[in-house]
């Protein structure tokens, strides 16, 4: 699993112009153009219910759009979604291993979907087994398999056809950060071979860590795509400090103590934003407070909101 792809295609691996979803009166897609560049890791991030989902099943050609055009790996969808799903991997939000099968049965039996017979699959069923550091566990039960195990073995099934396009939908929901680290390292072995990876994921420290571009989808729009580091460059100050509410009360009182910098209440806590670092500082005087960089999550709550969404 370590050999790059096969015939790497300098087409780009998505092309979106103008697309739209309706569900009657509804309009859970309202307008989003994509171009994902072969090789590259690309980040769809949004709400609950902002439009990832349905934006990933339009490029799949698992949902018609309602308006705009699609190509992956240079094939129009739907039109020729089959086609092009031969030459993808998806790894879906939850696990759906079948719980009859051991572990080297359900490689088999997914590459019997794709017309590859064991001489088709000499090696590479070991090979894939490796990858996911699950040799010793090949004729072991699903059952018996942790979760970190089964995300690892959905990984390595999405990759039996040798794809040059990996979906992954919130690939590790519900991992401990060992098992997340590890699965992790997995993804960038697949882009240093050259292989695209679209990810939709709410941990935003992994869109930061593995997206080279990432796109912050919202109310069925893209409301910015840029880098991680562009997307914190543009969008939101540099500096933060983060203070107990309670503590802070008083202080914020004193408006006059605040020119330049921006003020957030989240629940307990106050953020300060700022573009001076020793100022933010002085600000705070001898508060509690814990100093950090503005990261990833702070652009997307920042463009999109702190209220929840079911």
């Amino acid at each position: 699993m370590d050999q790059p792809l096969t015939s790497v295609d300098t087409t780009p691996a998505v092309v979106a112009r103008g697309l739209v979803k309706r569900y009657g009166e509804r309009t859970v897609v309202a307008g989003i153009d994509l171009a994902i560049r072969a090789g590259e890791c690309f980040g769809l991030l949004g709400p609950n219910g902002a439009g990832k989902t349905t934006t990933l099943r339009m490029l799949m050609g698992l949902t018609p759009p309602s308006a705009g055009s699609i190509e992956v790996l240079g094939l129009p969808i739907p039109a020729q979604a089959r086609e092009m799903r031969r030459r993808a991997g998806v790894v879906p939000q939850f696990d759906n291993l079948d719980p009859d099968f051991t572990v080297r049965e359900n490689l088999l039996t997914y590459a019997s979907y794709f017309g590859l017979s064991r001489r088709d699959l000499a090696g590479r069923i070991e090979q894939l087994l490796d990858y996911a550091q699950l040799a010793d566990r090949a004729d072991a039960a699903i059952s018996a398999l942790s979760g970190g195990m089964k995300r690892r073995l959905t990984l390595a099934r999405a990759l039996i056809n040798d794809p040059a396009l990996i979906v992954l939908d919130e690939p590790t929901t519900g991992l401990d950060p060992q098992a997340r680290q590890h699965i992790w390292e997995r993804l960038r072995r697949l882009l240093n071979q050259g292989r695209t990876l679209i990810l939709t994921t709410h941990y935003m420290e992994e869109a930061e860590r593995l997206c080279d571009r990432a796109a912050i989808i919202d109310r069925g729009r893209i409301v910015a795509c840029d880098s991680p580091a562009g997307l914190i460059r543009t969008h939101i100050e540099p500096y933060v400090l983060e203070l107990r509410a309670q503590e802070a009360d008083a202080w914020l009182a004193a408006p006059h103590q605040l020119q330049g910098v921006r003020v957030e209440h989240v629940g307990e806590t106050i953020l300060l934003y700022g573009h001076d670092r020793e100022a933010l500082l002085q600000v705070a005087g001898r508060q509690h407070f814990i100093q950090r960089p503005a990261n990833l999550e702070d652009v997307f709550l920042k463009l999109t909101g702190r209220e929840l969404r079911d």
